[in-house]
C-alpha cells in the first residue's frame, strides 16, 4: 500500500490509465476479429471496411505505445494478406 499522498494518487492515475488501455486494445483486438470473421464469410466489401477500421485502431495503439509499432505492422500485413485472399483488395 503506498504510504504518502503522491504514491497514493499515482495509484489512482495507474488504475485509471490500466482500465482504458485495456479498453482500447479489447476494442482494437475486436476490430481485428472482425476483419477475420468476414473475410472467412466471403464478403469482401465488408471484410475491407473492417480492414480500414482496423488498420487504424492498430497505428492508433502503436502511436500510445498499447502495442509495439512491429506488431502493428506485422498485424496490418497479415490481416492485409487475409483480406486479399478472399477476393478483396487491401
Amino acid at each position: 500500500m503506498p504510504n504518502n499522498a503522491s504514491s497514493k494518487k499515482r495509484l489512482r492515475q495507474n488504475e485509471k490509465l490500466r482500465v482504458h488501455n485495456k479498453s482500447i486494445k479489447s476494442n482494437m483486438r475486436s476490430q481485428v476479429r472482425a476483419v477475420r470473421t468476414a473475410a472467412a464469410a466471403g464478403d469482401t466489401e465488408k471484410a475491407q471496411a473492417e480492414f480500414r477500421l482496423a488498420c487504424k485502431k492498430l497505428d492508433r495503439a502503436a502511436s500510445r505505445n498499447l502495442i509495439h509499432r512491429n506488431a502493428a505492422a506485422r498485424s496490418k500485413s497479415r490481416l492485409s494478406k487475409v483480406v486479399k485472399d478472399a477476393g478483396g483488395k487491401a
